[in-house]
């Protein structure tokens, strides 16, 4: 079951009520009916969609299926790309570029390399960059380009003459 279908099937206020009722315990249609104060029809009729749906059992007594929102988000998530074929190097990009940003520095310098070290790949190698193009590119990863370019240059990734940078092969 899918999200939108999870959320279409307890839109109706006696289905969510009945679901919700066997969630925190109600074992039996009277038991529901009790807690929730709907009739007994309506408990009967709300209980026939969500057992069909596969969101509660009724056998031996009424269960919900409390995993149903876990494995309908679960399910739905978009799968990610990989920023680098190694996972370990995956795993750092990982925690530091979020949407393609660079969220915030890495503290440890092993991380601050595999992190500078995939900034870089933005240049192409062999061109010369004026430092407002540095600037520019640097400003679609954090909007401190400036240590940014610095840390870029200080880790001898990119290398500075006159305002122009070039990537070290």
């Amino acid at each position: 079951m899918n999200t939108d279908q999870l959320c279409g099937l307890l839109a109706e206020p006696s289905r969510l009520r009945t679901y919700s009722a066997v969630v925190l315990g109600a074992t039996t249609p009277d038991q529901v009916a009790g807690s929730t104060g709907l009739s007994g029809a309506a408990v009967g009729k709300a209980l026939q969609k969500l057992i069909k749906a596969g969101l509660v059992t009724a056998s031996p007594s009424l269960q919900a299926d409390q995993d149903a929102f876990k494995n309908a988000v679960r399910a739905e998530r978009p799968t990610r790309t990989p920023l680098d074929a190694d996972p370990e190097r995956d795993s750092v990009l990982k925690a530091f570029i979020r949407d393609g940003r660079l969220t915030h520095f890495p503290t440890y310098p092993d991380k601050l390399r595999v992190v500078l070290e995939h900034v870089v790949k933005s240049f192409e190698p062999g061109r010369s960059y004026p430092e407002p193009e540095v600037n520019e590119l640097l400003n679609h990863w954090h909007p401190d380009h400036a240590a940014l370019r610095r840390e870029l240059v200080d880790a001898r990734l990119l290398t500075r003459t006159n305002s122009i940078y070039r990537r070290t092969p």
